[in-house]
């Protein structure tokens, strides 16, 4: 996730972390100094206009630029079957044709003022950003407000960008091993939660989604009281307010989109799928039920996918990599969504190494964490490293707005980002093990193996 939050302020937050990690004398190794990220010292505006649309203002001039987000509330988990994929089709074509600005020329005018831009989809969210210098805020301002008015979804340029779509999804899906298996975990951990179909949309989709289809979707979820506008920099906050009021407070708000059904059950065994496809060895891949944004459990479920794959030294790694030798890489990953989601936990084998043994050693491994929990010294190292990427991610305008956005959506209030640092601080050994214990259980995973085969060449040779 991720010019500056102020060099002193991120400076003081990380002297902080330091301070915090050492136990002062006479005190046990728990004692902690208060974060010094609070709203009394990073000041945040939140106002809302009244057409529905949230913005969140930070003011620092530590460098003469400013980055623009547009966060709308809308991703793949928004979808339903017959046009899974839109959300991501709608990043692309966010960037072809306004009312008042032609196909193709977005970039060239925010470029030719110095300006760069870029976007991402994910289940939960479709978010957009442009960092350019101060004096230039007008262009994202006008260029922004456009597109969301009256974005143009010409017939033209909906047919070349499906097809840039889809050879994006060949390459990062149909020909990548890591792609394939996440999105056959997913398609087979979830029954009636949205997340079971792929954010990049499957194939058949893709080559059904209609015009009309976008332009549904666009007025339901593109909508300004869908959307968080983020502005943080170097700007004069009257102005900044009256200049977002007047690009963006005469777009009409629209009813609020549906919110999207989870009907997931109880799992109640542990599922399994095989991906056969060209390769040399077997990779594994485990998906673990894991805890909505709303679960005080997500800050323990981050230090344990720290503790687990962080670095050379992390458990799955030195069990598996170093110590069984039968693994090339071995991690964990787990990120925070407005519905329940999946903690994973991968092995890429060594070339003879049997799933079996892959999913023995990862057994092992995630079994004593629920049965002793961590080390202090794992833990303080998770705790250290999670809360110095957090940091980090503030130090640029870019950054804090990708985070205030994030927080403001996920949490239902930017201000949830004060508490992060000292929750991280919290977490203690016995937790750990209770939500490793509770997660890591068999019964409630699903788990997607590639076999490798023999690429059609090879199988042809005598």
């Amino acid at each position: 996730m991720h010019r500056m939050l102020g060099a002193a302020l991120a400076l003081a937050l990380l002297a902080t972390g330091a301070e915090a990690a050492k136990p002062a004398a006479g005190h046990p190794a728990t004692a902690a100094t208060p974060s010094a990220l609070s709203a009394e010292n990073f000041k945040v505006e939140r106002f809302t206009l009244d057409n529905g649309l949230t913005v969140l203002l930070r003011e620092d001039h530590s460098v003469p630029a400013v980055a623009f987000w547009q966060w709308y509330k809308v991703g793949s988990r928004n979808e339903a079957p017959g046009i899974t994929g839109i959300s991501h089709f709608f990043e692309h074509m966010m960037f072809n044709g306004s009312a008042h600005v032609p196909p193709k020329e977005y970039d060239r005018i925010l470029e030719s003022n110095g300006g760069y831009s870029n976007a991402f989809t994910d289940r939960d969210m479709t978010a957009y950003y442009e960092e350019l210098a101060s004096d230039r805020l007008g262009v994202p301002l006008q260029l922004d407000s456009d597109r969301m008015a009256a974005l143009s979804l010409l017939p033209e340029q909906l047919k070349s960008e499906i097809e840039v779509v889809k050879e994006e999804r060949r390459f990062r899906t149909d020909d990548d091993i890591q792609g394939m298996l996440d999105e056959q975990l997913w398609a087979e951990a979830f029954n009636a939660s949205p997340y079971r179909w792929p954010v990049v949309g499957w194939m058949g989709d893709l080559n059904r989604i209609t015009r009309a289809d976008m332009q549904e979707y666009f007025r339901i979820h593109y909508a300004p009281d869908n959307c968080i506008l983020v502005l943080v920099g170097d700007f004069q906050p009257k102005a900044a307010r009256d200049s977002i009021t007047a690009y963006f407070g005469g777009i009409p708000r629209q009813p609020a989109p549906p919110e999207p059904v989870n009907s997931e059950p109880e799992q109640r065994g542990e599922r399994h799928v095989e991906v056969h496809y060209p390769a040399q060895n077997i990779t594994l891949v485990a998906g673990y039920k894991a805890p909505a944004a709303k679960s005080d459990d997500l800050y323990a479920c981050d230090v344990l996918s720290s503790i687990l794959s962080d670095g050379e030294s992390s458990r799955l790694h030195r069990a598996l990599v170093y110590e069984a030798q039968i693994a090339l890489s071995a991690g964990a990953s787990f990120q925070t969504r407005i519905d329940p989601g999946l903690f994973e936990v991968y092995v890429e084998l060594k070339p003879g190494k049997s799933a079996a043994e892959g999913q023995a050693g990862m057994d092992s491994v995630l079994a004593r964490m629920g049965r002793e929990g961590p080390t202090e010294r794992e833990l303080q190292k998770a705790k250290n490293l999670l809360e110095a990427h957090f940091v980090q991610s503030l130090k640029t305008n870019n950054g804090v707005g990708q985070q205030l956005a994030y927080y403001e959506h996920l949490f239902g209030d930017y201000r949830a980002m004060f508490r992060t640092i000292d929750r991280y601080r919290a977490v203690t050994a016995a937790d750990c093990r209770r939500v490793a214990a509770q997660i890591f259980n068999p019964m409630r995973r699903t788990v997607a193996v590639l076999v490798p085969e023999a690429a059609p060449a090879e199988e042809a040779k005598p």
